[in-house]
């Protein structure tokens, strides 16, 4: 995979760089002043991070087996509809069999960012993009531990997410900002394998991988992602 064909270097040359790459640029904009302060003043959110609801009401268990661990997730499908409906075509298709976290984005301080995996451009897994759902009208947030959609421009997400190191809200809907204010689309949350999601998130960095931004982001090593499955999830 070049990085330079690959989803992630087409589409984050536009406001998720703005808001996510460095901590300098993120400081010239109140989505970034936001984080910043958050890092700075506050630990990691570790509370929950999803509406809590029970299985009826709309949640959707989802297993990621990594080669280096289980990642299980709860989608929330009351909340963000769209958006889970999408990934669980991804899991049931088994698109994301095969694919990998190859991305690992550090705030300053190194204890919160991101992890990012998904199909980086292989067009034979990607299907249509689908209808951004901002968190202004979900409800959720990206917070530690939420899964959210990788985009371009709203309406660009398909193949690739990321998991949330941390308290990344800054990249929440922000109605009140000029320009692309829409933020990116959570969808749900890690139950178990935390441990997992940080361990990826500490893999070694390729000094050479990247284009522009991308450089000193991407994985030297990417992580793969076995397998993603549905898993029952009983009522209590």
């Amino acid at each position: 995979m070049k990085v330079s064909e690959s989803r992630i270097a087409r589409g984050y040359k536009g406001r998720f760089m703005a808001a996510v790459c460095i901590a300098t640029v993120m400081a010239m904009s109140t989505i970034g002043g936001a984080l910043q302060a958050q890092s700075t003043t506050a630990p990691p959110v570790a509370a929950t991070l999803v509406p809590t609801v029970a299985p009826a009401l709309g949640l959707v268990r989802v297993s990621l087996q990594t080669s280096v661990g289980t990642i299980i997730l709860d989608l929330d499908k009351a909340h963000a509809p769209i958006t889970t409906a999408n990934f669980l075509k991804y899991v049931d298709q088994k698109r994301l069999n095969g694919t990998t976290f190859y991305r690992a984005m550090q705030m300053a301080g190194g204890t919160s960012g991101l992890i990012q995996g998904g199909a980086s451009g292989a067009r034979d897994r990607i299907l249509p993009p689908i209808a951004h759902e901002p968190t202004s009208q979900t409800g959720l947030s990206n917070r530690d531990g939420v899964i959210t959609m990788a985009r371009n421009a709203p309406g660009t997400a398909d193949a690739d997410f990321f998991i949330c190191i941390g308290d990344m809200s800054g990249l929440d809907a922000r109605p009140g900002l000029a320009g692309d204010n829409l933020g990116y689309a959570a969808f749900g949350h890690v139950v178990e394998g935390m441990d997992v999601v940080k361990q990826i998130f500490a893999a070694p960095i390729s000094p050479t991988k990247g284009v522009g931004f991308m450089k000193g982001q991407m994985i030297a090593a990417p992580i793969k992602i076995i397998s993603a499955t549905r898993v029952k999830l009983t009522a209590k």
